[in-house]
């Protein structure tokens, strides 16, 4: 019974249906068209009404007010184009209505009959084009520079009306074999006009121009007209979107408008909107983490939940978007057996059902494609505010570690956090939608299948799910391929940033092979991971393209065994839906691959973030001024380097120290016995295990290693302080500076290379000395801040800094120099770790405890008993000197003065670190042929298009083979349904076969292509002259070696292949849509040119954008580099929340171009999509109006099984395109450093020097100039002259003369502009720099020390034995440190040798010289950094050790040079003076007379002291 009442419904049902057909057709169909219009026409005519009567009454208040304004200064009107283009269709149309209102009155055609005869629709058209008249008219008058958005809607509805009127008109002509009369041109006339108008109506712009004629402003307007552009960046268009704007994106024209004329500059890209900017996120995110704090109660909130609560709503926005566009996505497949059987029935079908069909198809494409553009940008959107959020906190949280933490966390690791993790993270946000969407695919799709194979749903169900949990095990393989890769990259980057900071060391120990072959060890380790997951990757792109198959076979077979009917429809409907299901078939691993890689990336970031190692401000006491009368107090002080060494291993222990306001303390003893330490534990840097500190005042800091930031001079001085002129110019005074200013190109406004590079090393000291005296604290850290300055500078930075400007202020400073301890009001001597004396000089030298400060004390009075000696000598030196190396008492020519009150900036040109490389306008075909070509010279490419094109042959064959073979009814196959699946299932196996061979040709080439622009750019990167590094941050290499090779390893080839893939399957398309409806053809030529149109319109703007967001990368991660190297300072100085800010600032400016080159992206998405429907849509519409017979109903629904698809096609080809060209940019920036001026070759073959060479070490030096850039002036000017073979030189001269300069050009760091250097006879241009920079050794200026061990930093080329090396660091008085150790020669050297102090670095790089034993030493402040004692005992080695050599000694303490050869002294890059020490005293006017005399009056107060108490 229930089965006959369902029954009976259904007749009931259908038989409704029928009538409302019937009556439906006895319709006249354009009275039909007219009632189904008259609705919107009167809606949009009240609309417009109400708008024009607004408008009007406020124009006619605003009239009032303005009419002696306009009177006074009269207004030049200039219509645009669009303007009068607009009148005069909007003249056509109402013509047109009028025309066949004035027809109908004459009864020549016949009405429609309207209840009321006002209503006709000519005379509402006729009034609705009247007030549109009048509203242009208001545009006028009030100044619109846009039409108005109610005028905009009509005139694209009015189109819509137009066409539909127009088809109506030629379906009835040709059908009813009418004549074509006034009406149907009338309606062509209509078509033509509405077209125009609704062009217009997308531009939107009036194109009106008013020029006041008004004398006073026209000034005003020309300097606007001069300016540059910059106002859109204080806008923001996406935060002014209207909601239309929203979903069109046509937000973005403003942009556009300005990229197509020329190519964008980073000013004229809009600002992000508040809610997407990096400091509202970042502060977003905090909430959230204290939210998750507050809820779990823990000290360590979860960085997942906070990541899940701050992405939250926006991904729910985004989710219902996406499940919206699933759905909507399977609506296609489910109206195909419909479509089929109506054309097979199209005799007994009415034409109106098929339209409808039709128009079922367009509308769910459209809601697809509008959805799909939404959650795509939406997701890109949140995966910006995700990015942008992280890498801010990655930041502060740099700010705040300890050093045990920087030590366990390098730089390079962090920086892969910021460029490589953060972006994985981000990324996982588009593939987020697809677990919504995973669902409800599947749901839908076996909701189809059932509909149309009824149980055999249940079979492809089952056969979807086997093909994903085959994709399970892959990949979990693929996230350990990931944590590998990731890793490999970690080390890579760390080992890459390490050589690129010490690159200059590299090159003078001639160790840059060595380390090179390092790096591309490290990359073949990663290479190997890649290669293993790209082969994975092949075999989960066979399973996505032979899923389809797969299940359809089952599928198929299981239906024949159950007897359930295969026909045509059924066949087509059935592989539309599982073409459908290719996406959640492969999303699924995609997804889990994704997952796997976020997880991998979210779990690094998380343990960087919740690392609890972190400078903990509570250690330090604050108390305020009237609290206490002590500044600095220190009460059983015990301090660690590290949270985990327990109070047995304490670096600094029982620490009492009270320090009184305006007391000057000085911190001496032997090397590595705690005095740095003491500083650090006072700033809080290390952690206190006992005892209490407490500070009362601000702080400053001058670290033992100088700290200069990229800028100008003037700009670190200040360190963001208010320019206060005469503060200023009294602190770059008692800095020593001045002269300095009068030396540099453009001043105190010349910009300072990254790390300093283009100062020397006086220069960077006291650049960080003025820094601190100008901020003007009542504490000052001082760490060794002689120790880089000759005597004469230190002097008067001790007596005009120390003790002047400052002699008001708490200073602790730490120094070697024994003779600036008596000025001291407290001296400590350090001791392994502990205060071993402190007091007075005069009290500390009473005290006879045989603690080491007698040591030093007697060591110094020696070296000036030395001094003092030679200075009271008369003798003659036996040593003769050529003709050529007398004496040359060339006056210093010293600038003009300052008379001014205040420093005046340079107005000069000299920059050193040059914006950074951006190619502008299209990318160059030479950049994709080098990258198609760079592996067996492109052989490879065509074999894969070749793949490609037989598996899109081949999938086209088996789906035109089910869909020939079996009927449109319901009768049985033509060869027997087993055959017919058998035939199917080859063909479609062969297919995917294809697609197994092109995925791993695409991986090999990849791969192999990526691997050799790896090799490439760095060969081309350690090959670059030092010029190249002191001008270039190493942030740009950096983000070349790790963002960009990561496009390239992992991205390009797959990004370039599906450009030439989606163009194959977008070909294969159409051919089977040909085959059926070439009258598609019609529309689909033009809106094809409309697409290449919108895509050379888009391409200028989007490139731009792509490369700026690329360069505006850069500087995120030298700002960070620059911070962490210089946190202990940043803390100091309490700048930590500026840093910050400017942190947030640079992520702001990336996102500036990133945010709006992925919006242009959807921009062209979506208005190509769009284009796609309609052609679909015409297809159909063709395909329902040709007449029976013309075509196959099988065929046909192929087509429109294809055709569903053509829309993603065609915007695949495009968006493909531009992302492949966007993508290029990255080969693009890596071949930039794979063309690199080289330096001169490492060996010439012909010009080889003997191996003995150089035997005597005579070095000659004839008419040497040297600058550092061609547009900078020369450092050394004209030097001739010759150091003998087997002599000690010593060369002073004050910070700048050009001293480590002249060092450099014997080792050819930098190349002569004239002139040369000749060592034994052999023109050291003339050979190979290898050979050359081998035969020297150098003890450096900057004591540098590798991440490893202690024997790896000796001997990095494993040319020495272990006996060997433990002889040259007992020599070096380390090897009671090494041997300490537990590892011995194997002990652990952390980045930049962090756990060893500057004087035991310096003392390393003294044992790899000995190690060496050439037979020209040159030490460039080799002591600088070592206590006298310890001096005495190095300048008594190198005697021993190098006593029959070469030795050049740049030294600024004196006793290293008095017993000198000869001394060579420089001034402005010039030889002053050339001489034996003894000639140069005998004339008591000499630069070096007045040297020894300075310092021997300097000292005179400790010598006598001294006496005193021995």
């Amino acid at each position: 019974m229930l089965w006959e009442a369902m029954l009976n419904s259904s007749l009931v049902t259908g038989l409704k249906t029928l009538q409302y057909w019937s009556r439906w057709q006895q319709l006249n169909s354009p009275c039909l068209w007219d009632e189904a219009t008259s609705i919107l026409q009167i809606v949009f005519l009240g609309i417009l009404l109400l708008h024009f009567i607004w408008k009007a009454v406020d124009l006619l208040c605003k009239r009032r007010k303005e009419v002696v304004a306009v009177a006074k200064h009269p207004s030049d009107v200039k219509y645009g184009l669009s303007y009068k283009v607009s009148i005069a269709c909007s003249v056509l149309e109402m013509g047109t209505h009028l025309t066949v209102l004035l027809q109908q009155q004459k009864q020549s055609w016949p009405q429609c009959k309207f209840t009321v005869p006002i209503l006709s629709p000519e005379i509402r058209q006729i009034i609705i084009w009247a007030i549109t008249l009048l509203t242009l008219f208001q545009i006028h008058s009030s100044k619109h520079i846009k039409f108005p958005w109610v005028l905009r809607t009509w005139w694209a509805c009015s189109f819509l009306f137009s066409c539909g009127h127009a088809t109506l008109d030629v379906y009835f002509t040709i059908t009813n074999h009418d004549k074509i009369r006034l009406n149907t041109f009338l309606d062509f006339v209509d078509l033509l006009a509405s077209t125009c108008l609704l062009g217009i109506s997308v531009r939107g712009k009036a194109g009106t121009v008013f020029n006041i004629t008004n004398g006073i402003t026209d000034p005003l307007l020309n300097v606007k007209k001069t300016e540059k552009p910059s106002e859109s960046k204080k806008n923001c268009l996406y935060g002014k979107a209207t909601v239309f704007q929203l979903i069109s994106f046509s937000w973005l024209n403003p942009l556009f408008a300005i990229g197509i004329k020329k190519p964008l500059d980073q000013d004229e890209v809009p600002d992000v909107d508040t809610k997407d900017s990096a400091a509202f996120l970042s502060h977003f995110l905090d909430e959230c983490l204290k939210h998750i704090e507050e809820k779990d109660r823990t000290r360590r909130p979860s960085i997942y939940k906070a990541m899940v609560l701050f992405i939250r709503k926006k991904a729910a926005i985004n989710a219902s978007f996406a499940v919206v566009s699933a759905g909507a996505s399977y609506v296609g497949p489910y109206l195909i057996d419909g479509f089929v059987n109506f054309l097979n029935e199209k005799k007994s079908e009415n034409f109106w059902s098929g339209y409808l069909i039709a128009l079922g198809f367009l509308g769910a494409k459209m809601v697809e494609t509008t959805a799909q553009r939404q959650w795509i940008f939406g997701a890109r959107q949140l995966g910006l505010r995700l990015r942008a959020a992280l890498t801010s906190h990655i930041y502060r949280k740099g700010l705040l570690l300890s050093s045990q933490s920087r030590q366990s966390r390098t730089s390079g690791e962090i920086i892969n956090y910021m460029s490589v993790d953060v972006q994985r993270i981000s990324d996982f946000m588009w593939y987020l939608n697809t677990i919504w969407q995973l669902p409800v695919q599947i749901s839908l799709a076996v909701l189809v299948l059932h509909t149309h194979l009824g149980l055999g749903s249940v079979v492809a169900l089952g056969a979807t799910l086997a093909v994903m949990a085959c994709n399970i095990p892959m990949t979990r393989l693929q996230k350990r391929y990931q944590s590998e890769i990731m890793k490999a990259k970690d080390e890579r980057m760390k080992g890459t940033s390490e050589v690129l900071r010490n690159l200059r060391i590299l090159k003078l120990q001639a160790w840059d092979s060595r380390y090179l072959h390092k790096l591309e060890n490290l990359r073949r380790i990663e290479y190997d991971w890649i290669w293993k997951s790209l082969r994975l990757s092949a075999v989960s792109s066979f399973i996505f393209w032979g899923s389809p198959t797969f299940i359809s076979v089952v599928t198929f077979g299981a239906c024949a065994l159950m007897g359930i009917p295969l026909t045509a429809g059924r066949v087509l409907s059935a592989l539309a839906t599982f073409r459908m299901l290719q996406d959640p078939i492969f999303s699924l691993p995609e997804l889990l691959s994704t997952i796997a890689q976020s997880k991998v990336s979210a779990d690094r970031v998380a343990s960087y973030l919740q690392l609890e190692d972190e400078i903990k401000l509570e250690d330090i006491e604050f108390v305020t001024k009237d609290e206490t009368e002590f500044e600095v107090e220190i009460k059983d002080g015990t301090f660690s380097w590290g949270r985990d060494a327990g109070p047995s291993r304490p670096t600094i222990d029982g620490i009492q120290l009270q320090v009184k306001r305006g007391m000057k303390v000085a911190i001496c003893g032997a090397v590595g016995s705690g005095k740095s330490s003491l500083l650090s534990c006072i700033l809080g840097e290390m952690t206190k295990l006992s005892g209490t500190v407490k500070i009362s005042g601000t702080k400053a800091y001058v670290p033992q290693s100088p700290w200069i930031l990229s800028g100008t001079v003037r700009d670190n001085i200040l360190f963001r302080n208010h320019f206060d002129c005469a503060k200023y110019e009294r602190t770059v005074k008692a800095c020593a500076l001045m002269k300095d200013f009068e030396l540099f190109p453009a001043g105190d406004a010349t910009e300072i290379g990254e790390r300093g590079i283009n100062m020397s090393g006086g220069q960077k000291q006291r650049i960080q000395i003025a820094r601190a005296v100008y901020h003007d604290a009542d504490i000052y850290l001082l760490d060794d801040p002689f120790s880089a300055v000759d005597a004469h500078t230190g002097t008067q930075l001790f007596e005009d800094c120390l003790m002047g400007v400052l002699k008001d202020k708490t200073v602790l400073y730490v120094t070697h120099q024994v003779e600036f301890l008596p000025a001291a009001d407290l001296i400590l001597v350090m001791k392994n770790g502990r205060i071993a004396q402190s007091g007075t000089f005069e009290e500390v030298l009473k005290q006879k405890q045989n603690i080491g400060f007698e040591v030093l004390v007697g060591a110094h009075s020696r070296a000036l008993e030395c001094v003092l000696r030679a200075g009271s000598s008369n003798r003659t030196s036996r040593t003769e000197v050529a003709e050529d190396n007398s004496s040359k008492d060339i006056t210093p020519k010293h600038g003009p003065g300052h008379n001014s009150s205040c420093i005046e900036r340079k107005k000069v040109e000299a920059r050193l670190v040059q914006d950074e490389e951006r190619e502008k306008g299209s990318i160059g075909r030479q950049v994709y042929w080098s990258y198609l070509t760079t592996v067996k010279r492109g052989a490879l490419v065509p074999i894969i298009i070749l793949a490609q094109s037989m598996f899109q042959g081949l999938q086209i064959g088996s789906n035109y083979w089910m869909a020939w073979a079996c009927p449109a009814g319901g009768t049985e196959p033509i060869a027997g349904i087993n055959f017919v699946l058998l035939v199917y299932t080859l063909v479609a196996v062969g297919g995917s076969a294809c697609v197994f061979i092109r995925a791993l040709l695409v991986a090999v080439a990849g791969i192999l292509t990526s691997q050799k622009l790896f090799t490439n750019m760095l060969h081309s990167i350690f090959r670059a002259p030092m010029a190249f590094f002191d001008s270039t941050p190493t942030g740009r290499i950096l983000n070349r070696a790790s963002t960009d090779q990561s496009v390239l390893d992992l991205e390009m080839p797959n990004r370039l292949g599906w450009c030439a893939f989606s163009v194959i399957q977008l070909l294969g398309t159409i051919a089977v849509m040909s085959q059926v409806a070439w009258q598609v053809f019609v529309i689909f030529i033009p809106v094809t040119a409309i697409c290449i149109w919108y895509q050379r319109y888009y391409t200028p703007t989007a490139r731009e954008l792509a490369r700026l967001a690329g360069i505006q990368l850069a500087p995120i991660l030298q700002h960070f580099g620059e911070s962490i190297s210089g946190a202990a300072t940043i803390r100091a100085f309490e700048q930590k929340d500026r840093f910050i800010d400017t942190n947030l600032s640079l992520i702001d400016r990336h996102s500036r171009s990133w945010f709006h080159n992925v919006s242009t992206m959807e921009w062209l998405s979506f208005r190509l999509n769009q284009l796609s429907n309609f052609v679909f849509a015409f297809s159909l519409v063709v395909l329902v109006t040709l007449p029976e017979g013309m075509i196959n109903p099988s065929i046909a629904g192929l087509a429109v099984t294809y055709g569903i698809n053509l829309n993603v096609l065609q915007a695949t080809v495009i968006w493909c395109i531009c992302n492949a060209e966007n993508k290029m940019i990255s080969v693009e920036r890596i071949l930039q450093y794979s063309n690199i001026t080289s330096e001169a070759p490492l060996v010439i073959e012909d010009c080889r020097p003997p191996n003995d060479w150089p035997q005597i070490g005579t070095i000659r030096f004839i008419n040497l100039e040297i600058r550092y850039a061609e547009h900078l002036p020369s450092v050394l000017k004209h030097i001739t002259c010759t150091f003998p073979g087997k002599k000690k030189v010593g060369i002073v001269g004050r910070t700048g003369s050009g001293k480590s300069t002249l060092i450099q050009g014997i080792f050819r760091i930098v190349e002569p502009r004239e002139g040369s250097v000749i060592i034994d006879d052999i023109d050291v241009s003339k050979i190979g720099l290898h050979d050359l920079r081998s035969r020297l050794s150098i003890i450096p200026q900057d004591p540098t020390m590798f991440e490893g061990t202690v024997r790896g930093n000796l001997d990095p080329l494993e040319q020495y034995s272990d006996n060997d090396i433990w002889q040259v660091l007992d020599k070096c008085q380390l090897g009671a440190v090494v041997h300490a150790n537990e590892e011995k020669l194997d002990s652990k050297v952390v980045e930049n040798g962090e756990n060893w102090s500057v004087g035991q670095r310096q003392l390393i790089c003294l044992g790899r010289a000995l190690l060496k034993k050439s037979n020209i030493l040159v030490l460039d402040e080799a002591t600088a950094s070592v206590d006298s004692a310890t001096d005495g005992v190095i300048q008594k080695i190198i005697r021993h050790e190098f006593g029959d050599r070469t030795i050049v000694t740049i030294a600024h303490r004196i006793h290293t040079v008095i017993d000198s050869d000869l001394v060579l002294v420089l001034d402005e890059g010039r030889i002053a003076e050339f001489d034996t020490p003894t000639k140069l005293l005998e004339r008591g006017e000499s630069f070096f007379s007045r040297l020894i005399k300075e310092y021997s009056m300097r000292s005179q107060n400790f010598n006598s002291l001294a006496k005193l108490h021995n």
